[in-house]
């Protein structure tokens, strides 16, 4: 399977608590719900074509119980219920707390990181999906396994919060396969890894 990362993202890069005001608060941060007002149709038919990709889910802690709040208890048709893909595809959970995981189908992730993540990925399928996760993502990033990332960039500047791409994240180059613009303005990028950045100087 290959490895992607599907992130929300504030155009100065910050992902921390796009969903609701109280969603993360970690470190005093109190912009939370910077997603809904600009989450439309065409961001909402993007995510549904990810999705549909998805083969398995791999998810952080965090994100994990943030979810795991949510989905299961959906029963609106409209969101899927129960047939939502996030419900009914296995999630594999980066954990080293030892409560026990309930949304169904979910699996803790014993062991070497890169080592079960590799193990993952060498399983026949299309996507493994990791879904915001920012500090499973930057791990993952270190380990060079992430294969495509899916951004989607809202029109929003926060100045302060937790960034994907945040400092010490090793230097890597991507190559844009897909652009989409929504009518509330958010940018849907999708990104390959093609390995390290290649570097030059203007005029030679």
């Amino acid at each position: 399977m290959r490895l992607t990362v599907t992130t929300f993202l504030t155009l100065d890069g910050v992902m921390q608590a796009p969903g609701g005001r109280d969603e993360d608060v970690s470190g005093g941060f109190d912009l939370g719900g910077w997603l809904p007002p600009h989450f439309d149709e065409t961001v909402g038919g993007w995510m549904g074509e990810i999705l549909g990709r998805a083969d398995a889910l791999l998810l952080g802690r965090r994100t994990y119980d943030i979810m795991a709040a949510y989905w299961p208890h959906v029963t609106d048709p409209a969101e899927g219920g129960p047939d939502n893909p996030l419900n009914r595809l296995p999630k594999y959970v980066a954990t080293n707390r030892k409560d026990e995981l309930t949304w169904s189908g979910s699996h803790r992730l014993d062991g070497d990181l890169a080592t079960g993540v590799t193990e993952l990925k060498d399983r026949p399928g299309g996507e493994l999906q990791v879904h915001g996760s920012g500090a499973l993502a930057r791990s993952l990033m270190r380990e060079g396994l992430i294969d495509t990332y899916h951004l989607l960039v809202f029109p929003v500047v926060l100045g302060r919060g937790q960034r994907l791409f945040a400092e010490g994240v090793p230097p890597a180059g991507l190559r844009m396969t897909d652009s989409r613009n929504s009518p509330s303005g958010v940018t849907m990028l999708t990104y390959d890894s093609v390995g390290a950045p290649t570097f030059g100087t203007v005029g030679e």
